[in-house]
């Protein structure tokens, strides 16, 4: 049931477009902390009635923040190992420490695993050794991690597993693993090799690494850089662990979150054998300052945020003015679903989107001649929300994982300057996307 006015008789609907907007404007401004102000958005919707704490509770994506929460337990504790050093050596020689073919690499990487596993996920595992490797040849990490966001956003729309909106599509339609890769796989791998050629010509022809920095890199072996070989076996135990447990979610009925957040709890464990009391304390504490608390607070307070823009009705009504505007054509609809998810999706998560889009599509079936000729619409949904995630920094939860931890190493990714790069890419790939639907599913 949707709610029409809040606190002193407000309507619902200005009023969470305002607190939206507030919130947006002091994260864009970057005067105040990103979690700050999205926690005072949060606030703010609680305490002016768009939603209870009961809906605001249900309104957290809670398998995002364990997943998250989980992730960066097991990267802090793996780090310590040197995993990652040495994961960042052998990376360097298979490309010769050239750096335009490193961010070539890293990119091809990320996309690949994020369809595999998910893209939060694979940032966590890409990220730390980038920023071993952007350190040790000195270069700007910027071009580096920002491929990587928009990398990890395409392979996500590859395949079921690879991004939620995706396994919200496949459950509600339904749809199989076997007919995303079918689908979504061969555009996404088209879009790919567009970004990569993309970010050659941006970044990668203009990067330059000291001859003396890559003959320091290249001497190094990835034994050596190995502190603590034991804990490197556990560590890539439970990361393997976990990746199966992703992968292997759907069969066994586990959420991904459960999963991250079990591996977490055993690498704890397996940490703390024979370790003196005073010495656990230690290490946890080391080990839980290394989680990335300002991105899990800044997802509490933007999902709340979200969720009162949901429940005030907003998002459906923007929902169904998208499909009203094509006049019953189911061509413009199929595109029109396809630029709308992608543009609102990067303004709003695209999880509650998707969700609100979902029946919308649904009752759609009959005009469309049954669930075969709706497929043209579910792709175009899970394009758009997927790929639309790159448009802005906050599009996404890879996008801000990947922030949260530049913010940490000291190499802060700023709004603008993400999107000045970011958007004009978003227009490229749902270009291209339109194409592909058109093509393969419009053209008669």
């Amino acid at each position: 049931m949707v709610e029409t006015h809040v606190l002193f008789g407000l309507p619902a609907q200005p009023v969470a477009i305002a607190i939206l907007a507030a919130t947006y404007v002091a994260i864009i401004s970057e005067r105040v902390n990103r979690a700050l102000a999205a926690l005072l958005g949060a606030a703010a919707t609680l305490l002016l009635g768009l939603v209870d704490v009961t809906g605001a509770m249900r309104g957290i994506d809670w398998n995002t923040i364990a997943l998250l929460t989980g992730m960066m337990v097991v990267v802090a504790i793996a780090q310590r190992s040197g995993m990652f050093e040495a994961v960042a050596i052998a990376a360097a020689h298979l490309v010769k420490a050239q750096p335009a073919a490193l961010l070539a690499m890293l990119q091809l990487v990320t996309a690949v695993l994020s369809a595999l596993l998910d893209n939060v996920t694979t940032v966590l595992l890409v990220v730390p050794v980038t920023l071993v490797l952007t350190s040790q040849l000195r270069l700007a990490t910027f071009p580096f991690l920002v491929a990587e966001i928009i990398a990890s956003n395409i392979g996500g729309a590859a395949t079921l597993i690879g991004d939620p909106p995706n396994i919200l599509i496949g459950s509600s339609a339904p749809l199989s693993f076997n007919q995303f890769l079918q689908h979504l796989t061969p555009i996404a791998a088209i879009i790919l090799l567009v970004q990569i050629a993309v970010a050659h010509v941006v970044w990668g022809r203009g990067l330059r690494a000291a001859p003396e920095d890559r003959a320091f890199v290249l001497a190094e072996t990835p034994r050596l850089a190995v502190r603590d070989w034991p804990l490197l076996w556990q560590s890539l135990g439970i990361i393997a662990a976990v990746i199966a447990g992703f992968v292997l979610a759907h069969e066994i009925g586990i959420a991904p979150g459960v999963a991250a957040i079990a591996g977490a709890v055993a690498l704890l464990l397996l940490d703390s054998v024979g370790v003196s009391p005073p010495e656990i304390a230690r290490r946890a504490r080391h080990t839980f300052s290394g989680v990335d608390w300002v991105t899990i607070y800044f997802f509490i307070g933007l999902f709340v945020v979200v969720t009162g823009i949901e429940r005030s009705g907003l998002l459906g009504l923007l929902a169904q003015g998208l499909l009203a505007s094509t006049s019953g054509s189911h061509d413009l609809i199929v595109v029109s679903v396809l630029w709308g998810s992608a543009l609102l999706s990067a303004l709003f998560d695209n999880i509650p989107f998707v969700a609100t889009m979902v029946p919308i599509v649904r009752e759609m079936g009959p005009a469309f001649g049954g669930a075969d000729g709706l497929q043209p619409v579910w792709w175009s949904l899970a394009l758009g929300a997927c790929l639309g995630g790159n448009g802005t920094l906050i599009g996404a939860s890879s996008n801000l994982a990947v922030a949260g931890l530049a913010e940490q190493a000291g190499e802060p990714i700023h709004f603008w300057r993400y999107f000045k790069v970011a958007f004009p890419m978003l227009l490229l790939s749902i270009a291209l996307a339109t194409l592909y639907v058109w093509g393969r599913y419009l053209a008669h």
